[in-house]
């Protein structure tokens, strides 16, 4: 949250949402929730996360669990021993969203499933979080981001004609699919507002790929199966080097064009009828490109989206390390201090939307770094006996249950 923000005044204040689910799509689509207000337990078992094993930079924990599991509290729990199902059941009873991304199967083994945890919380928001969906032949396969990706055309698309297929590095398919959790979860909390009822959600991420791809998923009547489906301009609009570094710009509209055929030294090109089109652009790129290239081999990508301004769509291709200290990135809060018990302070997300005051009177001079730090992720079972006792257990047995092992 910003500085001009408090929990109580964020949109799902007083919502409790427990994570019971791993690695990116279900953990990230929790601290959404967690950045609109709600109070997030993240319930992890005897082994944690395995999101906390992967390889990271970071000596004390990985750099992805940090940035996925912001704002939550941890409690780890052995869901197969008796006492400590009967824990994540006085979590459910209190609960208004469960998250979780067991395979179809398993949360009716651990007795974990919707029609169960309703039983005892009609209240309860119940989305699961799924490879492929819960019904077809795929459905008990395991499904990750970049196999999903490799499925579903993404990959295809991305390559280059002549070259291999290529993989969209970044988790595209997990991070939508968790925008997707959070939206539905949404929803959902809002319908329970009207009927007084929680419900079962599904989201996949075959669904959350397809999602992602709705302008080249259409298939008009007549057409053959196989054409071109991408929706690139191709032509000027891209990336190009500069006499150092690399500026991406995009010059559509017949204002862009012309706006950037200005700033180049090359007004002869702007009113030229052979080129008054991104689709004849695009067709005359091998006359269009080394001419643009020339010109801007003149100054450095800097200094052309310093003179671009408002007038061009541009911006200098920078690495992510350079957001931490960007003027506009710090204008909207974005970014704010962390502290964990594992790492220590640390930068990370803020609030990717405004609410209330915030969304009207951003603070253009606000520092990052002045503002209090929130919690990070926690460590494995950090909060285990304060969740404990807020769940009516006395001090003797939480001592039990910690001694036991069932929970760390």
């Amino acid at each position: 949250m910003t500085q001009h923000e408090t929990s109580a005044e964020l949109p799902l204040a007083g919502i409790k949402v427990l994570d019971l689910s791993a690695y990116i799509a279900g953990p990230y689509g929790c601290a959404l929730l967690g950045d609109m207000g709600a109070e997030v337990i993240k319930v992890e078992p005897p082994e944690g996360d395995n999101l906390r094993k992967y390889p990271s930079t970071l000596a004390a924990e990985s750099r992805a669990f940090l940035g996925i599991n912001r704002n939550k509290r941890g409690i780890c729990l052995n869901l197969k021993e008796a006492a400590g199902y009967e824990v994540l059941l006085r979590l459910a009873r209190e609960a208004d969203v469960l998250v979780h991304n067991f395979r179809p199967g398993v949360p009716e083994r651990l007795r974990i499933d919707f029609a169960t945890l309703a039983a005892v919380n009609p209240r309860l928001v119940y989305c699961a979080m799924t490879g492929y969906g819960a019904t077809g032949p795929m459905a008990r396969h395991a499904g990750y981001d970049q196999v999903l990706q490799s499925m579903t055309g993404m990959c295809a698309a991305q390559g280059k004609a002549d070259g291999p297929p290529e993989v969209l590095y970044g988790s595209v398919v997990d991070y939508y699919g968790a925008a997707l959790i959070s939206n539905s979860v949404s929803a959902a909390l809002y319908r329970r507002e009207k009927t007084g009822r929680g419900q079962a959600i599904e989201v996949s991420l075959l669904g959350s790929a397809l999602a992602m791809q709705s302008a080249r998923l259409v298939w008009a009547d007549g057409e053959p199966r196989r054409i071109e489906r991408d929706m690139r301009s191709g032509g000027i609009t891209g990336i190009h080097p500069t006499r150092e570094g690399h500026l991406y710009m995009s010059a559509n509209t017949p204002h862009f064009w012309r706006a950037l055929c200005g700033h180049l030294d090359l007004p002869e090109l702007a009113d030229d009828p052979e080129y008054d089109t991104v689709k004849k652009r695009a067709a005359h790129a091998d006359v269009l490109v080394p001419r643009v290239r020339q010109a801007l081999a003149r100054a450095s990508a800097r200094e052309w989206a310093e003179r671009f301004g408002q007038s061009v769509p541009c911006a200098e291709v920078l690495p992510v390390e350079d957001m931490f200290d960007h003027p506009q990135v710090q204008a909207m809060g974005h970014l704010r201090p962390y502290r964990s018990a594992q790492a220590g302070g640390y930068l990370g997300l803020a609030q990717w939307a405004r609410f209330g005051a915030a969304a009207v009177t951003p603070d253009p001079e606000a520092d990052p770094t002045s503002a209090e730090a929130g919690p990070g992720a926690p460590a494995l079972g950090e909060h285990s006996r304060e969740i404990l006792s807020t769940l009516g257990y006395t001090s003797d047995e939480v001592a039990q249950l910690m001694q036991s092992a069932v929970v760390k």
